[in-house]
Formats: C-alpha cells, structure tokens, sequence
C-alpha cells in the first residue's frame, strides 16, 4: 500500500452538501429521496453539472477505465464530472457519496488487484444499485477476488461505519473535511472537485429540497474554502482545473439569481507540522505514470521532464513530504520565501477565472428540466 494517504475529496455536485451536521432532518429526508428516488438517471439533474467537461484531460489509464465500468453503472451517475490524481497503484480509496459506484469501479482498476476501494453512500438505493456489479468489475479487471466494497453510512461519522482514523490512502469527496483530516496520513493529499458559488449562498436556498439535491444550496463561497482548509491545517489549495456551471432550467435561474456556479478542482495536503519552509530548485525525474514528458502539477505549476525550476516555500514541502518525493530531485534553497509571511490575495485560485482564462464553460445538457 502506497505510504502516503492521498485524501481525495471529490464532493460529487449534486450529493455533496446532503450530509452536513446542519441540515435539518426534513431536508436530509427529502434530499435522501431526490437522490435515491426521484432520479433514475443524470438526464433527470436540472443542471449541466453531471455533463462536465473538464479543463484538463483525464490520464489516459483513467479513461482506459472509464471505459471498462458498466454501462448501468454509468447511466446512474449524478456527479460532477471524474477527477483522477496521480500514483493510485496499490492505495486504499474511500469514496464519500460513492452513488452508482462508477467512480470506485474506475478506482478499483488504477489501484489494482493490491489496493482497495471503499464507496460510502446514505441511501439505500444507490448502496443496493453500486453492489450488483462488483463481481463484474472483478472479472472485467481480472482479479482473483473483488477490490471494492460498499457500505451505507453518513460522511461526518465514519467511525460508525467502521472507517478507522489513519487507515486510508485515498479519500474521495468534501464537506467534511475534518473527518478526511483524521483518516489521512501525513504527507497525503485531499484531491478535491465540487460545485463553488461566486459568493455566499443565502440560508433561504436550504430550504429548497431541489437547490439542495443539485447541490447549488450548499455550494461554497471558493474563497471560503481557502480559509476552510488553512483553519483545519491543511496546505493552501492548488486549483487544478476550473469550469462554469450552467444552470438551464428557468425556474432554477429565478431562484439562484446572481449567484453564479463553477466547477473547481483542488489538490490539498496535510503537511508534516516540521516541514522546512524555504525555497528550493526542483528537477522532475518524468516518473508519474501518464506523465512521461511533464507533470501538471495544477493550474500554475507545470514541470518538464529534466527541467530544474525554482519553487516556493509550501510547494517544495509538499515535493518533499508527499508520494511525488521519489519524482524530483529537490535541492532546498538557503533564502526563505517572502511569500510566506505577506497576505496572499488567492485570486489565481478562482475557479471562475481560469473558466474564463481557458474558454472553459460545462457543457450544457439538452435536458431542460422538469
């Protein structure tokens, strides 16, 4: 099993923000329903959220997957499009809000028959819907037993659903992040997409059951989540990848009024409290599977194979203490960095800039809502 804990987040758009503490137990009911009941396929979303189109491809054994993973499995899924870091072999992923399970059938092939996937859902329905096709998977992958279970449970208790603290390498969605915050080992990473709002949503979409099943109610203000993050003790996000959201039905566009939506990918670390915080030369070996030639790090960190480059402070810790240690040659600078101690003004971290930067908007579906 890989050393370091990769957590990643993937707060799938439309059932991220169903399971937080502060919803009110009508609403949980009703959300519970709208995904386990009421949509029997992403053509059902009201949303282009589930039609992404991502900024940044997907590595080619991603797709290689993607392709391999049941068709029924497929026609259920209700996220926000699939996200994939990077050295999966052999790691033990949890998905939080696993639905149809299509992402831990992809999981469950980029690790491996040595590695192990976990999918968590609160509804029956999708639990019962994602367990039929393990014993596919296992055969469609070639493996001599299944890699992938599924279990029914709630994101901000996973000690009840027989999760133990410091016990995976890969945990999949967002909301509760101190919970990933427990289970993740030092030097992991918290890879993390979800639906963000360009400012704070107001309390009176809660009380919708449909904002909250499309998961534009609990959408996060994106710089919040820079604050949410740093408070816990995470890393700065590196914004990975960006989208606009569309949102094509008109009463919903009535509703949500100003409030505009993006899809945003970021990878997050839990760094050792002891990390050296200077600058270093860094050179990439081109050893990250898919990514002979250079490694996109995110958005605005791209390293050439045998190409040095001069890094600051937390990137170089997150090199050093991370699974990508082995993938540079890193040469620890004597000055400190100077960004370290100035106010940083997170404006390349909005995912509805680089939607913007990029011409990059989520394709918007056909379906025009109920």
């Amino acid at each position: 099993m890989n050393y370091y804990a990769t957590t990643f987040l993937r707060t799938l758009a439309v059932r991220r923000k169903v399971q937080t503490l502060s919803m009110s137990s009508a609403v949980h009911e009703n959300v519970k329903n709208y995904y386990g009941s009421r949509l029997e396929t992403s053509d059902d979303l009201q949303t282009n959220a589930a039609c992404s189109m991502p900024s940044r491809p997907l590595p080619k054994s991603a797709c290689e997957a993607l392709k391999q993973v049941h068709p029924n499995v497929c026609k259920r899924y209700f996220g926000c499009g699939l996200v994939i870091p990077e050295k999966l072999e052999g790691c033990a992923v949890l998905d939080l809000g696993s639905g149809s399970g299509r992402d831990c059938y992809v999981f469950s092939k980029l690790v491996g028959e040595r590695g192990q996937v976990i999918g968590l859902d609160m509804t029956d329905e999708m639990i019962v819907a994602s367990q039929k096709y393990v014993q596919y998977h296992q055969e469609k992958f070639g493996y001599s037993k299944p890699n992938t279970v599924f279990v029914k449970g709630y994101m901000e208790k996973l000690s009840d659903a027989g999760i133990q603290n410091n016990s995976l390498d890969v945990v999949v969605y967002r909301t509760v992040i101190s919970e990933a915050y427990k289970v993740l080992k030092e030097g992991g990473e918290l890879y993390y997409s979800d639906m963000y709002a360009s400012k704070a949503v107001p309390d009176f979409f809660k009380e919708d059951p449909v904002l909250w099943g499309e998961g534009m109610a609990g959408a996060l203000y994106w710089r919040d989540l820079i604050t949410l993050m740093k408070d816990i003790g995470f890393s700065t996000p590196h914004l990975v990848a960006g989208s606009h959201i569309v949102v094509h039905n008109p009463e919903l566009q009535r509703k949500t009024g100003d409030v505009k939506y993006a899809s945003g990918t970021y990878r997050i670390f839990k760094l050792p409290q002891n990390s050296i915080k200077t600058k270093a030369l860094v050179t990439y070996k081109g050893t990250v599977p898919d990514c002979a030639e250079c490694f996109e790090f995110d958005a605005s960190h791209y390293f050439k194979t045998n190409v040095p480059v001069e890094v600051g402070a937390e990137m170089a810790a997150i090199l050093q203490n991370t699974r990508f240690s082995t993938d540079f040659n890193i040469s620890m600078l004597e000055t400190t960095d100077p960004n370290q101690s100035s106010t940083p003004q997170y404006c390349h971290l909005s995912p509805f800039l680089l939607a913007d930067k990029l011409g990059s908007s989520v394709k918007q579906c056909s379906k025009t809502g109920h």
